[in-house]
């Protein structure tokens, strides 16, 4: 069930994202915004799942593939097509009106974005399926969950500027306009790539936490509490940027030469 509320989740994305913003939502949010939080429903029902199946003795081979087709609506299908959104809402893609190489080529970044999110999901299903044990601490490549979140907090950080704080949207929605391809593709490319990524949930939400760890999870709720789309958006950027950072500043320390006698 909890699998299930994810896929719908991700339905809803791709419905919310698909309205006029012109819509009238409660709080004076827009579609896209709860388009992004419905992403984040979906991730939290992911990342319970599994537990719950666990500790109900009720795991199995059906679950497993259930759990990939969700998060490929969920993560894969719904981040591209609210990126699509955000980038050019108003495009008619290949129509012999209004249509330009700008919003062809943002369509394309979209299309890499589903399909290395679909790979992604294969290479770990297939991971987990084989008899040699994988470290559970560690991802190889971003995660399509951290993926779609990156994207979905940003989303939600640009309609909160825009909408919230009344930014000037002649020149900050067009440079957000080409920043989100980037982010987009950066991110399809994350998660195809074998770079190591921290297990998030494994690490620091298993087994006793210390003082740290809970004065740590006590900044993160109130900075969710107090500017939830800067700390969501701050928090899964630094996440995807983990990786390629730790592997950047490997290359760049100086190797130790052995000194022959």
């Amino acid at each position: 069930m909890l699998t299930l509320a994810n896929v719908l989740c991700g339905f809803m994305a791709l419905f919310l994202a698909s309205l006029p913003t012109t819509a009238d939502f409660p709080f004076n949010w827009t579609p896209l915004t709860f388009a992004a939080m419905a992403i984040f429903a979906g991730m939290i029902f992911d990342g319970f799942d599994g537990r719950v199946a666990r500790l109900t003795n009720s795991t199995s081979a059906f679950g497993a593939q259930l759990d990939s087709m969700a998060d490929m609506v969920t993560f894969g299908v719904a981040p591209a097509f609210i990126a699509i959104k955000l980038i050019d809402p108003a495009v008619p893609y290949f129509s012999n009106t209004g249509d330009h190489l700008f919003g062809r080529f943002a369509l394309i970044v979209a299309l890499i974005y589903v399909a290395c999110a679909a790979l992604r999901l294969a290479r770990y299903t297939v991971a987990a399926n084989e008899k040699h044990a994988v470290d559970p601490n560690v991802f190889t490549g971003l995660p399509s969950p951290g993926a779609a979140g990156t994207i979905a907090a940003l989303i939600l950080l640009h309609q909160h500027l825009v909408y919230g704080e009344g930014f000037d949207p002649n020149w900050f929605i067009q440079s957000t306009r080409y920043a989100m391809i980037g982010v987009v593709l950066l991110a399809a490319l994350a998660m195809v790539s074998k770079l190591p990524y921290i297990h998030a949930m494994n690490r620091y939400l298993r087994g006793k936490a210390n003082v740290g760890t809970i004065a740590m999870y006590v900044i993160v709720v109130l900075m969710l509490l107090i500017y939830p789309q800067w700390t969501l958006a701050i928090a899964f950027t630094s996440y995807a940027l983990t990786a390629p950072a730790w592997q950047i500043w490997k290359r760049l320390q100086p190797t130790k030469k052995t000194s022959s006698s």
